[in-house]
């Protein structure tokens, strides 16, 4: 038996990993840890699952594995915590809102001698593997230009901290950039070395302090160049959360690249949106936190690691520094690592 816990449910992710981690075979989810008590025990109550008010006493509980959602500036603190215990870590994305922090984080799991995996679901969605594979393939002969979309609601109706600098590290930058830079180095297998963005908080400039769109131009250590359009921009009345979308463009052809387009439309008077897209692919959620579960039990290093975090981190970070200094940036080479 795998015993998993979950550290702080301040990432409305916890909701859905809870789910994923009760559907492996010999699992168990021990519980969850969460230090806002009246939180905790309506958490407990819904989803059916032990609460522990402190984190140590979850720790405590004897876990092999430890999936951290909490508000984004206490990552450090959660993995440190976890890697003492010497549990593996599956970390939400960013893993943190200095490339400090990432680091630090680093060097504790290697300390303590336990494996670090950055929450990355895309890289386990049907349609990214196989547009990988078209790309390692050469089906569309040399990439010529990349264009990255990946918009959504404003997540502070479900989580107000979202839109708090201090908590979260940025908006919708911080909030969306590393899913698709992640995919971008998977995918086409170079690193970025220069980052050219536009930020502003063009949609919600009343309602919170951080940014809600971003616009950047990447360069990559290949010579690839491509886009992310990143923003809060769905209605609070869109079909489904957001969307995230690629456009590579190839000598010998382009392929565009939806990683929710399997849905069926759903009308009903009751649903809270109207209509709404329900999804019947795969679940890349669920892949992911098998794959966590299985690099455990092999005792391996898993398949999205702390560097893919870090990388992405650093990117993100540089679009901020671009879009104030207006000018491009260049990203030095960092460390490998945990």
């Amino acid at each position: 038996m795998t015993r998993i816990g979950i550290l702080s449910f301040d990432h409305l992710h916890a909701e859905s990993y809870q789910e994923n981690l009760k559907k492996i075979p010999d699992v168990q989810l021990v519980g969850f840890s969460h230090e806002n008590s009246e939180e905790g025990a309506e958490i407990a109550r819904k989803f059916g699952i032990k609460w522990f008010p402190e984190h140590n006493e979850l720790l405590a509980a004897g876990l092999d594995g430890a999936v951290i959602c909490s508000v984004t500036n206490n990552h450090r603190k959660l993995v440190e915590l976890a890697a003492n215990a010497g549990c593996q870590i599956l970390c939400e994305k960013p893993i943190a809102t200095s490339v400090a922090d990432s680091e630090a984080m680093c060097s504790a799991c290697e300390e303590c001698g336990v494996r670090f995996m950055t929450a990355f679901p895309m890289r386990f969605a049907s349609s990214a593997i196989s547009l990988r594979a078209m790309i390692r393939k050469g089906d569309i002969g040399m990439i010529l230009g990349v264009n990255g979309i990946n918009h959504s609601e404003i997540p502070t109706g479900h989580r107000s901290w979202f839109g708090e600098r201090t908590l979260a590290g940025g908006g919708a930058v911080m909030d969306h950039t590393v899913h698709l830079v992640d995919l971008f180095r998977w995918i086409f297998e170079a690193e970025i070395t220069e980052v050219y963005a536009e930020v502003n908080n063009l949609l919600y400039s009343t309602q919170v302090e951080v940014e809600t769109a971003g616009l950047m131009l990447l360069t990559f250590s290949n010579g690839l160049h491509a886009s992310i359009d990143c923003s809060w921009s769905r209605p609070t009345f869109y079909p489904r959360w957001g969307h995230l979308r690629m456009e590579v463009i190839g000598e010998q052809g382009a392929v565009a690249m939806d990683g929710f387009a399997e849905h069926v439309t759903l009308y009903s008077r009751g649903a809270p949106r109207n209509p709404s897209w329900i999804g019947f692919g795969q679940d890349p959620n669920q892949a992911m936190i098998e794959e966590f579960v299985a690099s455990i039990r092999e005792t391996r290093t898993p398949q999205v690691t702390w560097q893919d975090g870090n990388e992405a981190l650093k990117v993100t970070l540089a679009a901020y520094e671009s879009a104030h200094l207006q000018r491009p940036v260049k990203l030095p080479a960092g460390p490998g690592g945990c």
